[in-house]
């Protein structure tokens, strides 16, 4: 715990310490990370999970910089076109390359997928840490709203929020964010609860250490493992949840798209054999939800590594 109290090591506090290794508390936090990093290594899916992440960032941004398609005109004269050499995945019923299609429906879909997680594990974080170290009635209050909005089922208040604003990209960050940060919260304040009795928390107390201080020096970097495990989640919702909105009409307007969007409008021609409408955008939905929930486990598990070594 010397290290939390921002003491060195040979200080008159106890000295090196039986537990401090040669090289001290900076060798200790290495190894720390480092073991970390070798038991998510060591988890295939992980692995596997990273790897289709990265796959479909540089099919999503990097891709169209390669493979160039017309996105904005559309062109019937090729519509519902098979696939072939000249469009590898087809054309959709206005005459778009689908390949075109998903790399720009993936942009939008990521974007908001990281843009809203971003928002709800920083609202959550804040709105949890804050109440779980204030304590009593103030906790009370704050995680009472918390409950009461959890008691509006997220598909309801998703539709309702998405049926009020404008269905841009900004709006529907904005709307997804407002809607996921109740998880993150609840999460944040239960390990608040934990770590605000730890001995170096008390410490910085009795030393006369602020909650401000407290808070951004010690709760929150000490929830880091909770934090990032809930944000990989976040962005794996935050695709579905934009999938389901298109789904139900509520997505970006034409010639925007997203992997929802596309997905929807290939269901009207499924009894009509065109196949290359509708696999290729949920196979990728699939594949980046899974992905970023292997990682999300993944992190979940080596980074007990840093909770049992604290």
């Amino acid at each position: 715990m010397i290290d939390e109290l921002g003491l060195s090591p040979g200080s008159s506090r106890g000295g090196a310490g039986e537990g401090t290794p040669e090289g001290g508390e900076a060798y200790r936090s290495t190894s720390m990370w480092r073991s970390i990093l070798m038991v998510f290594v060591e988890n295939r899916m992980a692995t596997v999970g990273v790897g289709l992440i990265l796959f479909m960032v540089l099919f999503s941004f990097v891709g169209p910089l390669i493979y160039h398609t017309q996105q904005v005109l559309n062109n019937p004269l090729i519509a519902d076109e098979a696939p072939s050499l000249a469009h590898p995945l087809g054309t959709d019923q206005v005459g778009y390359d689908v390949v075109g299609r998903l790399m720009l429906g993936g942009q939008s879909s990521l974007e908001i997928g990281f843009a809203a997680a971003f928002i709800a594990v920083g609202i959550g974080v804040v709105w949890g840490a804050i109440a779980g170290l204030a304590g009593g009635p103030i906790d009370a209050f704050m995680m009472r709203i918390v409950d009461a909005f959890l008691a509006i089922p997220y598909l309801f208040a998703l539709i309702l929020l998405g049926s009020i604003f404008s269905t841009s990209i900004p709006e529907l960050i904005l709307v997804i964010g407002l809607v996921a940060w109740l998880v993150p919260a609840r999460l944040v304040r239960g390990e608040t609860l934990t770590l605000r009795v730890r001995e170096y928390v008390q410490a910085v107390q009795v030393m006369g250490g602020g909650k401000r201080r407290i808070l951004i020096r010690h709760i929150i970097p000490n929830a880091v493992g909770v934090i990032v495990v809930n944000a990989t989640f976040q962005v794996a919702d935050a695709i579905v949840f934009v999938a389901v909105l298109s789904y139900l009409g509520l997505g970006v307007p034409p010639p925007a798209t997203n992997w929802g969007g596309q997905l929807s409008s290939g269901l009207n021609f499924f009894f009509d054999g065109y196949w290359w409408l509708i696999y290729p955008a949920g196979f990728a939905i699939v594949l980046t939800v899974v992905a970023f929930n292997f990682v999300g486990d993944a992190l979940r598990d080596s980074l007990e590594v840093r909770r049992y070594r604290r």
